[in-house]
């Protein structure tokens, strides 16, 4: 066996010892081809071993229904779902298509990351799935390489969310939009800019004659640690 086969074991049989009932059931029938392929050609590659991620992970979707996702990675307070997706897993059943949707949006408004994988795209472009993954988690495993495997944040919570707003519009917010958007008084917000300005994050952007401000723009890099 290769180092790859003998920690996906261990790993498997750890979570394994941890069930009991349906849990360990789901985990015996759900682990199948789709999740050990990703597992192998995915997380070992990027990571090179399997802490924080769990296999057929049960979650509760907005009726309060438990159900079991392939796999959740768990990283300090930031939560990733990954399910691999089958073309015909749905068949021609509307309603399981409709209620996968449904719980992929629940899962997203309880602030939890979810990505869907091609199975098809993972059998046969598995490098191409690697950089994506590799590019949307590079801040996560930056950070952890920081830490020592635990998150720090060196800006705190409104600070990291107006740098994320920023970049989603194009590196570019205006405090007034920022206000509503984050439920924040105006000044407020500006308070925060202002502070990230000092810090080397936010440019003031003067606008016309007046050279009065009234919006800033991200100076970082989009996969800075600094935004988780």
């Amino acid at each position: 066996m290769n180092s790859f086969e003998v920690e996906q074991e261990k790993w498997i049989e750890r979570h394994l010892a941890k069930r009991h009932g349906d849990r360990k059931d789901a985990l015996r029938r759900g682990h199948g081809y789709g999740n050990r392929l990703f597992a192998e050609k995915i997380w070992w590659l990027l990571m090179g071993h399997f802490d924080g991620l769990h296999p057929e992970y049960e979650v509760r979707d907005w009726r309060g229904r438990s159900y079991y996702v392939d796999f959740m990675w768990i990283l300090g307070g930031h939560f990733f779902v990954f399910e691999i997706m089958d073309y015909g897993s749905h068949g021609t059943d509307r309603t399981k298509y409709r209620m996968d949707l449904n719980r992929a949006l629940f899962l997203q408004s309880q602030e939890c990351r979810y990505i869907a994988i091609s199975l098809d795209e993972l059998k046969e472009n598995p490098s191409l799935i690697l950089a994506m993954l590799r590019g949307i988690l590079a801040p996560y495993l930056a950070a952890t390489a920081e830490k020592g495997g635990n998150i720090s944040h060196k800006f705190g919570k409104v600070e990291r969310q107006l740098m994320r707003l920023a970049i989603r519009q194009n590196r570019r917010i205006r405090p007034v939009q920022a206000a509503r958007e984050l439920e924040l008084h105006k000044q407020t917000i500006i308070k925060y800019c202002r502070g990230l300005v000092d810090k080397g994050k936010f440019r003031a952007v003067p606008a016309g004659a007046t050279g009065r401000i009234y919006q800033y723009e991200y100076l970082g890099s989009m996969q800075s640690p600094d935004l988780i």
